[in-house]
């Protein structure tokens, strides 16, 4: 499991979005907070190191593995942030280990399971990865990124679309099959006490805002941020003010 890492102090775990890997998180690990260590996994079937994994049946698969990384650095409790998907398996880890989440960041994703339209896009993306690999994906790539970004910035656009080509098509379809079965993840958020920090891209095609406002109302004490000019990949597309959004956090805890 390749962990990108950077910083030292208390444990920071950042959950890569799908269908990226842990280089996504490439701006916050080139400014760590003061007093933070940030660890970036390559969730199983991504990265590099890819070609060996065996496929996850569930959410459950990642959060345990990141749960495994925990235990093989000794860490008893840690802040845990996740981007999209990586949202969804740090739902997973409350699940499974609520005692473990000192602090939970959910930026540009959702609590609740896919409604019909979205499995309907699921499923059209297996079928797509069956025919032409991550390559038919790259060049038919969901809107990741915002309208702004894909205007005015090609260096960007190009950077996220080389990513995509570059994930293991096993591991992508893999991880869609276990988002279309993820469960809602309504109470399991409402149940977690620790400190929340939430945030939303103003331009954010995929999840939009009032799916983090959703989130919010279940916990109206967490943080709630926006980011401007930002669609789905805020951390990539915007890291100065995610990394700002996220040192406010960090000082609250």
């Amino acid at each position: 499991m390749r962990t990108l890492e950077a910083g030292a102090g208390e444990p920071l775990v950042l959950l890569h979005p799908f269908p990226l890997d842990a280089g996504y998180w490439a701006p916050q690990l080139a400014a760590p907070p003061d007093g933070w260590h940030l660890l970036a996994p390559d969730f199983r079937g991504f990265g590099r190191d890819a070609a060996a994994d065996a496929a996850v049946a569930s959410l459950d698969d990642y959060a345990r593995d990141t749960l495994d990384l925990l235990d093989a650095r000794g860490i008893v409790r840690a802040v845990i942030a996740g981007v999209s998907m990586g949202g969804y398996v740090a739902f997973a880890m409350l699940r499974l280990a609520p005692e473990r989440v000192r602090g939970l960041v959910l930026a540009n994703t959702r609590m609740d399971a896919d409604p019909p339209d979205g499995l309907a896009k699921r499923r059209a993306m297996l079928e797509l990865i069956a025919r032409e690999g991550s390559a038919g994906v790259a060049r038919d790539m969901p809107p990741l990124l915002g309208a702004r970004t894909m205007r005015e910035r090609p260096e960007m656009v190009e950077r996220v679309r080389a990513m995509v080509a570059a994930a293991p098509a096993e591991g992508m379809a893999a991880a869609v099959q276990a988002m279309m079965a993820r469960p809602d993840s309504t109470d399991t958020l409402a149940a977690f006490s620790g400190p929340t920090l939430i945030v939303s891209g103003t331009d954010d095609l995929l999840t939009p805002p009032g799916l983090q406002e959703a989130m919010a109302r279940v916990r109206p004490r967490a943080l709630h941020e926006t980011i401007e000019q930002a669609g789905h990949l805020a951390s990539l597309e915007q890291p100065e003010a995610f990394n700002a959004a996220l040192l406010r956090f960090l000082h609250t805890l």
